[in-house]
């Protein structure tokens, strides 16, 4: 039944319906430049129908007058290699960290790329016990849906584990790691960069792609909430654009999450069956995310049997 769910919930996040692609593949990477030194690859919307590629979350990067931090790498080493390469035609400075927001396999196995580079990977302090919990049937994942580029996409692990907060250093600019309770997933990690003021959410926020809920939906909310109060100029979420409208966005997806967790409530209440609630659950919010059908089906296969026993 583990491995069931570690699979289910990777199905999940690869987004497995149609959808109109928003973003081109690993062949061609492109880099946005956010200001100050920041710069973000955005993943494309994409199901595994079309080819997954693992290229759909955001990787950036930040660099400093020290060197350079790596946020989230993709999903595969060919992905990773196309970040480097897009870093060293910014810079020469050396990768001095690369920072994986939780465990999910379109941000972490591009970890790879970075080895000879020597840097510091660094995450939540439970995504080393989480990512070995889950490298068989991953490896499993990818080599299906990667097929050749799934090679040499080995699972590289933390070496610097974060318990609540933790400050790196890039000489000119600071980035504080916070590391969050259970939410999105159990190892979920956000940071805020100094100068720029810029805050890399992870999978704690998802903008136009519609949210994705592997563990606790209730803690994902609050999370959310806590976001709120942070002094940030632009947010940079796990999937979808880079805004400055940082509340907007937050207050879209807590929209999301409060109308699927109070329409589950309602269906179990009613004593609906969870095929029913799949159906009905935040149907109101239909129109307004990517890849909506799938992730909320998921959602609702996630969400109702833990709330039977609220």
């Amino acid at each position: 039944m583990q491995k069931l769910m570690i699979i289910m919930s990777a199905l999940v996040i690869f987004g497995c319906a149609h959808a109109e692609p928003t973003a081109k593949s690993p062949e061609n990477f492109n880099i946005e430049s956010i200001g100050e030194g920041i710069y973000v690859h955005h993943g494309a919307h994409l199901d595994i129908d079309e080819g997954y590629k693992g290229d759909i979350c955001n990787a950036s990067f930040i660099v400093g007058s020290k060197g350079v931090a790596v946020v989230d790498t993709g999903g595969s080493l060919k992905v990773g290699q196309k970040l480097r390469e897009a870093i060293r035609k910014v810079t020469p400075l050396p990768v001095l960290y690369v920072i994986n927001t939780h465990v999910h396999p379109d941000h972490v196995y591009g970890n790879a790329a970075f080895l000879g580079d020597k840097p510091q990977f660094v995450g939540h302090e439970k995504l080393a016990n989480a990512m070995q919990t889950r490298e068989e049937q991953y490896t499993k994942l990818n080599a299906r849906l990667l097929g050749e580029d799934a090679k040499g996409s080995d699972l590289v692990k933390p070496t610097v584990g974060v318990k609540n907060t933790l400050t790196l250093d890039l000489g000119d600019r600071k980035l504080v790691l916070t590391a969050h309770p259970v939410a999105h997933t159990n190892t979920d990690l956000s940071l805020i960069e100094s100068k720029a003021n810029t805050l890399f959410t992870g999978d704690l926020l998802f903008i136009e792609r519609t949210p994705v809920v592997e563990t606790d939906i209730k803690g994902l909310i609050a999370e959310l909430e806590k976001f709120k109060t942070a002094e940030v100029k632009q947010v940079v979420p796990g999937h979808g654009p880079v805004t400055k409208n940082w509340l907007g966005a937050i207050g879209d997806a807590q929209r999301y999450l409060n109308a699927l967790l109070n329409d589950i409530r309602a269906s179990i209440k009613k004593g609906e069956s969870m095929e029913s609630a799949m159906s009905s659950a935040a149907a109101s919010e239909k129109d307004k995310w990517v890849l909506f059908e799938v992730a909320n089906r998921r959602n609702v296969n996630t969400i109702y049997p833990a709330l039977e026993w609220e």
